[in-house]
């Protein structure tokens, strides 16, 4: 199937696909504390705080990255049938990712109008898709499954 003949998920799904990739996070988040806390102690306030908030960006980046360079798809991504490529239909390499990454959290903080874009976009893409050269499609279902 041409890149062009892609179809972009409607909102709805992509929401949803976020909400799940929300609970996951938050176990993954909840997980990579321990450590950290064992080895730093009480990070409730000072430099401690804002380190465990750089190690929880750190973590949940290498996360995001790592299945969006190894088939497009987080856990979330793959139930909800939806693939990150690049803007030519490739596979999305480390770089980008990382860009993707980096903007979407600008997107978020700037009062989410990185993800309200979607509204005003031609292709419904998010601005951060947008400018990292990345865009979301529906992914075919595995094989054997409906």
């Amino acid at each position: 199937m041409s890149p062009e003949a892609r179809r972009t998920p409607g909102l709805a799904r992509r929401l949803a696909c976020a909400a799940y990739e929300l609970l996951i996070l938050a176990a993954l988040v909840l997980v990579a504390t321990f450590p950290f806390l064992a080895i730093v102690g009480d990070a409730t306030g000072g430099l401690r705080r804002h380190l465990l908030q750089a190690w929880v960006l750190v973590v949940v980046g290498a996360y995001l990255v790592g299945f969006w360079t190894r088939g497009g798809q987080t856990l979330a991504m793959k139930t909800w049938r939806i693939r990150l490529e690049s803007g030519d239909g490739g596979p999305v390499g480390t770089a980008r990712a990382l860009r993707r990454y980096l903007l979407a959290l600008a997107g978020g903080a700037a009062l989410g109008v990185g993800f309200l874009w979607a509204f005003l976009d031609r292709d419904g893409q998010f601005l951060h898709d947008r400018l990292a050269g990345t865009r979301l499609v529906d992914a075919p279902p595995a094989n054997g499954c409906r």
